[in-house]
């Protein structure tokens, strides 16, 4: 592994474990209740056959009923932020561990909540034993097709949509150099997606990354996913993770633009890990707050108008846990405030789910 790529996986598994930790020893009390709204997203968003939802932490859903309550209330597809991650599900060569994710299915299939599941093939959150394990091409070959078969066979039937390969392409638009694609070749993702169909025939298959807009690293991702329709891979959709300030392109036309070209490939486009810091904007905090509120409306409606996107999942849903606070320190980028008070977003998406199409 190069210095720098070093030195970059180090910093991005301290973010994770500093936000699983975050969420864990939080000492600010629990805020208290407040009555539920009669309108919901959720509710908003069936009339509209569309999947609005959230990254999960496991710490607050079990600890926390208000995290517990406006989730099942707002939401009808969530994912498991972390804990589908290589590193937390597969610590060891001969051991998994699915105790936490089992308890978010649990609850999302108590709440009628698909799941999606993210990711089993990732540059970054990869275990220490397979990082310097020093195994040959066909060793890790192994290693991955066992992961997978083992993951997704494990949640078989129960998981709507695999984030089979997540973050394939640089940002000047080359192919991500990554253990798996220095030892196995570029060939481990069509692997990956064959074994993951292999492994759950049913659940949909996508490739996630910041490529919303019209650049470089956009145009590959695009070709990337050209190149996997036309040799047969099983790749149902893409998605845009929606960083929005941070990774991620603002401009909702320019997204808008680039989806259309994914709908003649017949592939669906998802956005995947939406989030907002207000600070990347100027003015009062109620001028930022705006100005979030309308990059949220603007977005959902651009996957609303399309005709390949019924998915807009955010990665979170209250200030109280968000990775960005042990990353970035971005502020305040989700639809509640930390006592889960609902933001102007929150409203904002709300009136576009009620528009009339």
């Amino acid at each position: 592994m190069k210095p720098r790529s070093l030195i970059a996986y180090i910093l991005v598994m301290l973010a994770i474990v500093l936000a699983i930790a975050t969420t864990s020893t939080a000492t600010n009390p629990e805020p208290q209740r407040t009555d539920s709204p009669v309108e919901s997203l959720r509710l908003l968003a069936a009339k509209r056959d569309f999947l609005i939802g959230t990254a999960v932490q496991p710490g607050p859903l079990q600890n926390e009923v208000l995290y517990r309550e406006v989730l099942g209330r707002e939401f009808n597809i969530l994912m498991p932020e972390n804990h589908t991650k290589f590193w937390r599900l597969h610590p060891e060569r001969d051991r998994y561990d699915f105790s936490e994710v089992d308890a978010i299915v649990q609850f999302a299939q108590e709440h009628d909540i698909k799941v999606v599941g993210h990711a089993l093939a990732w540059f970054h959150a990869v275990p220490r034993w397979v990082v310097e394990g020093n195994f040959s091409r066909d060793e890790l070959m192994e290693i991955l097709h066992d992961h997978i078969q083992t993951v997704v066979s494990h949640y078989r039937g129960q998981i709507y949509a695999w984030d089979v390969v997540n973050e394939p392409v640089e940002a000047d638009g080359s192919l991500r150099e990554t253990i798996w694609s220095k030892t196995i070749g570029p060939e481990y993702i069509d692997l990956a997606l064959q074994w993951t169909r292999e492994a759950d025939p049913d659940t949909l298959l996508y490739i996630n990354d910041y490529a919303e807009g019209l650049n470089s690293k956009s145009e590959s991702f695009y070709n990337l996913a050209k190149e996997l329709r036309e040799r047969g891979a099983p790749l149902d959709a893409v998605g845009f993770q929606c960083h929005l300030g941070f990774l991620s392109a603002k401009n909702a036309e320019e997204v808008a633009e680039n989806m259309k070209r994914y709908a003649e490939l017949g592939l669906d486009v998802m956005f995947t890990e939406m989030d907002v810091p207000i600070d990347q904007f100027s003015g009062t905090k109620e001028e930022q707050l705006e100005a979030q509120a309308k990059m949220y409306r603007d977005f959902l409606k651009v996957c609303l108008d399309a005709s390949n996107c019924k998915t807009l999942m955010m990665w979170g849903f209250t200030d109280r846990h968000t990775w960005l606070k042990g990353f970035t320190g971005g502020k305040a980028p989700l639809i509640f405030d930390e006592s889960y008070r609902p933001k102007p977003a929150y409203s904002a998406m709300l009136e576009e789910l009620k528009a009339t199409e």
